[in-house]
């Protein structure tokens, strides 16, 4: 069965979401993967008022589309980070964000990810993509030098606010996609082992594939795809082109806004970056990915209303069906 190429909101959120339907309509993708910010999607509404939820999905059947997942990640960021700070406060909406109290933010995010589960069932919709936070992110550069049971810790953190999360996302038959990212739990290779022995494997607790964070931190996201391949719950397409070797970039970015030629690393557009993607869905149909292969769009070089159907159109010609599937479809259609 032929995959749906989605378009991620999350870069859109500043358009209403009417305008993104019509967008994407229009350049031919066949669903979106809705961000839970902007006007696109209230999980506090959502999962309580079938008429807002009707709405949305009477929009998107409007313009031929449908929802294969939803994502969350701003909020998720909040359950498990330390320091909350001004910069959670600009990305969370005065319901979650209420008086600022750290803990308070991180229980009113929690429940925002629980109430996503409910929305995402609503919606006919298995998967939400998103964010963990961490509490042991701040220690990554190591030094001063962090205990092994400082590190520890943060496992525990994670495992002790995520878990209930995961019981509702059980109860409504859902699953979380953690996007493996710098300034989370599970940041690379080791990390996403350690965050999986952490919560015990459970299957509510799986993996959003983006392989842009992999090539800078010089990851294998083919092996990645492989080692992981019963977890792999999402797929977000976004590329990163490293720009080191002249002895001044560094990996680590500097501080330097995206796009700024001294960054070490950017993200550009699909199939112009360091993403070896032939490989990669090649993997994925080794593996048996069968579900969305969503577009995020995040080049801040190029003009997004360029890029989102030029991107689309490079990710049609790679994301070819397994030999068998291809094979089984063209059969089936000889009569």
């Amino acid at each position: 069965m032929t995959r749906p190429i989605t378009l991620f909101t999350g870069q859109w959120a500043d358009l209403p979401f009417e305008k993104v339907c019509e967008l994407a309509s229009g350049w031919g993708y066949d669903g979106l993967e809705i961000a839970c910010w902007g006007d696109h999607l209230d999980p506090w509404r959502a999962a309580e008022d079938d008429g807002y939820v009707k709405d949305k999905l009477d929009l998107l059947e409007k313009h031929g589309l449908a929802v294969h997942a939803i994502s969350n990640h701003l909020k998720g960021q909040a359950v498990c980070d330390d320091p909350i700070d001004a910069r959670h406060q600009a990305i969370l909406p005065a319901q979650v964000w209420g008086d600022g109290d750290p803990e308070g933010v991180r229980q009113r995010a929690a429940e925002e990810m629980k109430l996503t589960a409910r929305t995402a069932q609503r919606l006919g919709v298995d998967t939400v993509i998103g964010f963990t936070g961490s509490s042991i992110w701040k220690y990554v550069a190591m030094f001063p030098p962090a205990s092994a049971e400082m590190v520890a810790a943060g496992y525990t953190d994670f495992a002790d606010r995520w878990n209930p999360i995961l019981d509702v996302f059980d109860e409504c038959g859902v699953r979380f996609a953690h996007e493996v990212h710098p300034s989370e739990i599970a940041y690379d290779y080791w990390t996403t082992v350690a965050a999986m022995e952490a919560i015990g494997h459970r299957e509510a607790f799986g993996l959003n594939w983006d392989p842009s964070h992999f090539v800078w931190q010089d990851l294998d996201p083919v092996g990645f795809l492989w080692d992981f391949r019963d977890r792999i719950y999402h797929v977000d397409c976004k590329d990163a082109k490293r720009q080191t070797g002249n002895g001044r970039n560094g990996r680590l970015g500097s501080h330097l806004p995206w796009a700024d030629p001294r960054r070490g690393w950017d993200f550009v557009s699909t199939g112009h970056g360091d993403v070896p993607w032939e490989q990669c869905f090649r993997m994925l149909n080794a593996i048996g990915y069968d579900g969305p292969i969503s577009i995020e769009w995040e080049d801040a070089g190029m003009d997004r209303l360029v890029g989102a159907p030029e991107a689309l159109e490079f990710v049609r010609r790679l994301a070819f069906d397994a030999p068998d599937a291809a094979f089984d479809a063209a059969f089936a259609t000889r009569d």
